[in-house]
């Protein structure tokens, strides 16, 4: 009679868990667009934001997704001394489609204690700190402008949005590498259900820098042409940033907002940078998101795959997308349009997801030419105009991070 009790108590505390959350709110700002919008355009019209690289400093043969405008847009007066490649781009994508607006209405709603703030990066304004270390005084020590300790902690992306918004709730960085804006939605779930928070404002910020661009070069990882995610001569991946926020409340603020249905975390730490040869760690997170979410693999309309165009991930990621869900569903990777935006991946695929959802549209796979023969029929090149009720966002992480967000239409 305990176990049966138990089981019970078990699953209503796992139904309790994965309550739906509305996404009241959303914006992104990547190489490919500045705002919902602009992305969604580029996406219909099949339009890279990749370049090649021009960024003099990191001189290195490959193609990169950088967001034009932030050299031009410094931070307001009152957060010069945030200021930070990072941060920069922060506070654009913070100011695009009236999210702060947005994200301050539900402050004052709530009470700006009741507000939980969660952000994923893999760098923070690492960035900024290697610029410091170029420009060292005679003494060898930082300058006078670089000594602002704040902005060279990996805490520094969250501080600064939590001063800029005025939020004093609950408030963490995630760095899981490319999983890390994945895994807030995640985690802001888990807060809110618990009590800690009514409302919760997620995302994730990533920059360019020669830590993420020469670090990815050493592991031979990044391609001299633009990124061909999924395709049988795919020669690694373009590198990119993005920064990205949603506003999660209680399913029942907006029944018509797209709902965060389930989430899915694993954690296999098979290796360092590579994924587990069957991807066992991707399918427990897979799985989990399902489960959680209610919901079987023929219910899934689309989803946009981690797919970086390296030769081991896309592999591994195609085979268990075939043995998994039926030839329907519609699979794609976007890296082709945004490159991969590492910390911000998350959070950028799942406004893609989400637009998926809104605008009953279905991204292909860009510059992929010729399928890996790893892909089943789920994996597609082309765009389509399709219903999409359910959504599935995948981000894995080195180290084993996985994360799967579900996401669902709401109520017509």
């Amino acid at each position: 009679m305990l176990y049966f009790r138990a089981v019970i108590d078990l699953r209503a505390r796992l139904s309790a868990e994965s309550a739906p959350l509305a996404v009241t709110a959303h914006t992104v700002t990547c190489a490919a667009g500045r705002g919902r919008a602009a992305l969604a355009r580029a996406l219909a019209e099949r339009k890279s934001g990749l370049r090649e690289n021009d960024l003099v400093q990191y001189p290195l043969p490959c193609w990169i997704g950088r967001v034009d405008g932030i050299e031009d847009a410094p931070l307001p007066r009152a957060w010069t001394h945030w200021e930070s490649r990072n941060h920069r781009l922060a506070w654009m994508a913070l100011n695009t489609d009236g999210f702060r607006e947005r994200a301050l209405s539900a402050i004052e709603r709530y009470g700006a204690s009741r507000v939980a703030l969660i952000l994923g990066t893999s760098t923070s304004s690492i960035g900024e700190t290697e610029r410091a270390y170029r420009t060292l005084d005679a003494d060898g020590r930082f300058t006078a402008a670089q000594r602002a300790r704040s902005v060279h902690e990996p805490h520094a992306l969250g501080a600064f949005v939590q001063q800029a918004l005025g939020v004093s709730g609950p408030c963490f960085t995630i760095a899981t590498a490319c999983s890390s804006s994945a895994k807030v939605f995640a985690s802001a779930q888990r807060l809110l259900r618990a009590g800690f928070a009514d409302a919760a404002i997620v995302g994730g910020v990533d920059t360019l820098c020669g830590s993420v661009l020469y670090g990815f070069n050493a592991l031979e990882l990044v391609s001299p042409e633009p990124c061909r995610p999924f395709d049988a001569d795919r020669r690694g991946l373009s590198l990119g940033e993005a920064a990205g926020f949603a506003l999660l409340e209680n399913g029942q603020v907006d029944t018509s907002a797209p709902r965060l249905v389930g989430c899915g975390e694993s954690a296999d730490a098979y290796h360092m940078s590579a994924p587990h040869p069957q991807g066992l760690g991707a399918e427990r997170a897979l799985r989990e998101a399902l489960t959680r979410a209610g919901l079987r693999a023929q219910d899934v309309d689309y989803i946009n795959l981690h797919g970086t165009a390296s030769r081991q991930n896309d592999e591994v990621e195609a085979a268990l997308i075939a043995r998994m869900f039926p030839a329907t569903t519609f699979a794609s990777s976007t890296k082709g349009w945004t490159g991969h935006t590492l910390g911000a991946a998350g959070i950028t695929e799942a406004c893609v997801a989400l637009l998926a959802i809104e605008r009953g549209f279905a991204p292909g796979t860009l510059n992929a030419r010729a399928l890996d023969p790893a892909c089943g029929p789920q994996i597609r090149i082309d765009n389509a105009q399709r219903d999409v009720r359910v959504a599935l966002s995948n981000s894995f992480g080195f180290g084993g991070n996985n994360c799967c967000l579900a996401f669902a239409a709401g109520d017509a």
